[in-house]
């Protein structure tokens, strides 16, 4: 019988290496899997690459594993935020590295990855320090930069709803980066608010189908100061 339900965030965090590619879903403070990060810092992992959209906030979730020594890596699109002090101390003492990459080039490359291509062109960047030392190609007259896939070894996704089989869903634009996450990536950890039955999600609304995740972990909704959901205050 397939069950991928883990007993826990700890269960379902095992086995994740030191120097691992970690996928951690979420824009802003939609999506965010916050307990999966916990999860993470206290799995211990270290010398890790983590790709996300930005390099966190404040200093919770993202910006508490940067805090605790655990990234050697960070690629992302939005590195510098008003809150993201952690990331800007480490930085700017070469204690953290950065690959940053356009938002739309971040998810095509991660895209590309579960989507099995090699590498693609995107006009995107070109002419800027970011192609710099990169091949380059004039197309139909248009000028593009080649980019190459982004793979993960574990994605962390917050999800809405799932069932045993690990099919998903999400709750509106919390779904952003979780979805081709979970392609890109060997194995998925995702959380939900609601387990149900199987056969109690529409396969025609299904997101994100169980062959891409390994596990699923239900949590505790609970509302944040930005409408999200965290621990209350």
């Amino acid at each position: 019988m397939i069950d991928k339900i883990a007993p826990s965030i700890a269960d379902a965090m095992s086995g994740i290496q030191d120097g691992a590619t970690v996928l951690i879903g979420g824009f802003g403070t939609a999506g965010i899997p916050l307990e999966l990060i916990d999860g993470l810092i206290e799995q211990g992992a270290r010398d890790l690459t983590v790709v996300n959209n930005n390099a966190g906030n404040g200093e919770t979730g993202l910006a508490a594993l940067l805090k605790a020594g655990r990234v050697r890596k960070i690629i992302c699109s939005f590195p510098r935020q008003v809150d993201s002090q952690i990331f800007d101390g480490l930085y700017r003492s070469g204690k953290l590295e950065l690959e940053l990459v356009p938002q739309g080039n971040l998810a095509e490359r991660i895209r590309a990855a579960g989507a099995g291509i090699g590498a693609f062109f995107c006009p995107t960047g070109y002419g800027t320090e970011l192609a710099k030392g990169r091949e380059t190609r004039e197309i139909g007259g248009k000028h593009y930069v080649l980019e190459y896939p982004i793979y993960g070894d574990v994605a962390l996704v917050k999800a809405e709803t799932g069932d045993r089989w690990g099919n998903l869903n999400y709750r509106m634009a919390a779904r952003n980066f979780g979805p081709v996450m979970a392609m890109a990536s060997k194995k998925t950890i995702a959380t939900v608010h609601e387990i149900v039955e199987l056969g109690a999600l529409d396969p025609e609304s299904i997101v994100t189908p169980g062959v891409f995740v390994k596990h699923v972990v239900k949590i505790d909704r609970v509302a944040t100061q930005a409408g999200g959901f965290k621990k209350a205050a």
